[in-house]
C-alpha cells in the first residue's frame, strides 16, 4: 500500500491514526494502478505538489465492481442493528479526527479551517443518522380496496452503487452518499474528485478500521472519469447512480445510465437567490448573508449568488455587506486566522474574472474587491459587485466563489419573478420580518430548499436536493434512505 503521512499533520504535531493510503480500495486492499500512473494533487494555497494518487483504467472500475459484488449478498443480510452499530464506529471514529480530517480537507481543497471543521462535523453526522435510519427501514400492509388482498410492502437494498463526488466538500460528499447506501444494505463504488481525492481515501480507511467489511465501500480514483464511469454504468450488476457536480457532467451521466436503466440520484448545479424585504432585520439578514455567501468562500452549489434587495434598504445593505466581507482574512486555509481560503484551481479563477469583468462592462459598480491579487495560489477576494443589470451573465451562471452581485427590486413579486428567472432551483433565502410573507414567497420560489430568515440549509435530517435542472431525487433524512431502496409489492391472501 503506498502511503502519504507528512500531509496528515496538524499544527499541534497530531500525525493521525495512519497515513493517508494513495492507492485503490478494491475488495480488502489498497492497491497501486496496474499502469503505475498517478495523479498530482496540488495544495491550491501554493500551487505545489502535495503528493500523488493511483489512477485507475476502466479495467480497475471493474474490478471495483466485483469486489462490491462479492460482498453484496452477506452486507444486504448483515442485520440492520449490526449496519448500524458499524456506522455509528463510523461516526465516532471520524469525530476522534476532526482536526486531523480538518487540516487534511484545508491543504488539498484550500478552504479556511473553520469550514473544515465544520464540513467534518457534517460529514460525520450522517454516520450518526444514518446508523439510526438502518433499524427504521419500515415496510407497510393494507387491505386492498377490493378486499380481495393484502398489499405488503418490503424495503430492499437497490444493488451496487456507484458514487460519484465533486471536490468542494470532499468528506461531506462522500458520507452523505456512503451512509445511506450501507445504511439500505448496498454495496458501492466511490469515484472522488481527481482534485481533492486524499481526504475521500482518509475517510474510506477510516471506515475499514470501524468495522465496514472488505468490498462494501470501493475507492477509485482516476484522472480521465468519464471510461471509468462509463464501463461501470454499463456494468448490469450496478442498479445506482448517486452523482453530485455540473448539470453538464449530469446530463452525460443520465444517458449513459439510461443505457441499463439504472436509478439517478443527481445533486447538480445551483444559483440561488436571497431576497431581502424592506421590513427584514438588515443586521440579521447581513449575518446570514454571510453565511449563504462565504460559506467554503463560496465554493457551494447553495451559496447565495444573486442578492435581491428591496429598494427602500439596498444601499445600507450593500454598505453592511461590503463592511463585513471587506473584513474577511484571506490566505491559505491551514493558517488559524484565515476566513476566505483558495479556490480550488486556476479555471476557478478565470470564470470569476469573466463574471465579474462582464457584470462591469454591462454597468455594475465594483464596491469591493473585484480584482485577482498577484502572487502564488489561487485567490481571489471577497468581492460585492451592485447594480448588476439584467442580461449580465453572473445572473445566469454559477459563480463559485466569493462574490456577491446585488440587484434592487421594487415589489416581492417581482423579486420572486427574478428568482425563478433560471434554469436552476436548488436553494433560495428569504429575509423578512413577515413569517406569513416569508412562507408566501418561498412556496412561490422554484427550489428544493428555501431557508426563512437562515443562510444555512444544510442539515443531516433534511431531504438535500433541487428542482428543473439542479438534480433529480433527495440526500439526507429518511427520502435519501430511501434512494438506495427498491419497494416491493407482495399480493397476499389469508
Amino acid at each position: 500500500m503506498t502511503t502519504q503521512s507528512y500531509s496528515c499533520t496538524t499544527t499541534d504535531g497530531h500525525a493521525g491514526p495512519f497515513a493517508i493510503p494513495t492507492d485503490l480500495l478494491i475488495g480488502e486492499a489498497w492497491v497501486p494502478a496496474a499502469s503505475g500512473r498517478r495523479i498530482d494533487i496540488l495544495n491550491p494555497a501554493t500551487e505545489t505538489v502535495l503528493t500523488s494518487v493511483a489512477d485507475a483504467s476502466p479495467a480497475e472500475g471493474i474490478a471495483a465492481v466485483d469486489a462490491a459484488a462479492a460482498a453484496a449478498a452477506d452486507w444486504a443480510a448483515t442485520p440492520p442493528r449490526r449496519r448500524a452499530d458499524i456506522l455509528l464506529a463510523c461516526f465516532h471514529a471520524m469525530m476522534a479526527e476532526q482536526e486531523w480530517l480538518a487540516q487534511l480537507i484545508s491543504l488539498e481543497n484550500g478552504k479556511a479551517l473553520p469550514d473544515a471543521r465544520g464540513e467534518v462535523a457534517y460529514a460525520a453526522e450522517f454516520f450518526r443518522w444514518y446508523a439510526e435510519e438502518a433499524v427504521r427501514i419500515n415496510g407497510e400492509l393494507a387491505v386492498s380496496p377490493s378486499g380481495a388482498n393484502r398489499i405488503m410492502v418490503q424495503y430492499q437494498p437497490i444493488g451496487i452503487a456507484l458514487l460519484i463526488t465533486p471536490w468542494n466538500f470532499p468528506a461531506a460528499m462522500a458520507t452523505r452518499k456512503i451512509a445511506p447506501a450501507l445504511a439500505a444494505g448496498c454495496t458501492c463504488i466511490l469515484k472522488p474528485a481527481e482534485e481533492t481525492p486524499l481526504t475521500a481515501l482518509a475517510v474510506a480507511e477510516i471506515m475499514r478500521r470501524a468495522g465496514v467489511p472488505a468490498g462494501v465501500v470501493n475507492v477509485v480514483n482516476s484522472s480521465d472519469p468519464g471510461p471509468l464511469c462509463s464501463g461501470i454504468l454499463h456494468d448490469p450488476r450496478v442498479r445506482k447512480l448517486s452523482f453530485t457536480g455540473s448539470t453538464e457532467v449530469g446530463r452525460i451521466l443520465l444517458r449513459q445510465a439510461a443505457d441499463q436503466v439504472i436509478s439517478s440520484s443527481m445533486e447538480l448545479g445551483g444559483n440561488a437567490p436571497f431576497l431581502v424585504l424592506d421590513d427584514a432585520d438588515i443586521d440579521e439578514a447581513i449575518e446570514g448573508a454571510m453565511v449563504a455567501k462565504m460559506r467554503n468562500a463560496g465554493e457551494a452549489c447553495t451559496a447565495a449568488n444573486r442578492f435581491y434587495v428591496q429598494r427602500g434598504i439596498h444601499d445600507a445593505f450593500v454598505a453592511k455587506l461590503a463592511e463585513r466581507m471587506g473584513a474577511m482574512k484571506m490566505g491559505p486555509g491551514t493558517e488559524s486566522a484565515t476566513q476566505c481560503g483558495a479556490m480550488i484551481n486556476r479555471q476557478a479563477i478565470d470564470k470569476i474574472e469573466h463574471l465579474v469583468a462582464d457584470a462591469v462592462g454591462r454597468g455594475a459598480e465594483v464596491r469591493l474587491g473585484g480584482r485577482t491579487p498577484e502572487g502564488a495560489g489561487f485567490f481571489y477576494p471577497p468581492s460585492v459587485i451592485a447594480n448588476v443589470q439584467p442580461g449580465s451573465e453572473i445572473l445566469t451562471t454559477e459563480v463559485f466563489g466569493p462574490v456577491a452581485a446585488v440587484i434592487p427590486f421594487d415589489d416581492p413579486a417581482e423579486a420572486v419573478a427574478l428568482a425563478n428567472a433560471t434554469e436552476y432551483g436548488l436553494a433560495a433565502y428569504v429575509y423578512t420580518a413577515d413569517l406569513k410573507r416569508g412562507l408566501q414567497l418561498a412556496e412561490r420560489i422554484e427550489a428544493g430548499m428555501v431557508a426563512v430568515n437562515r443562510g444555512l440549509v444544510s442539515d443531516a435530517a433534511a431531504p438535500f436536493g433541487g428542482v428543473k435542472q439542479s438534480g433529480l431525487g433527495r440526500e439526507g433524512g429518511h427520502h435519501g434512505l430511501l434512494e438506495y431502496c427498491e419497494a416491493k409489492y407482495i399480493a397476499v391472501s389469508w
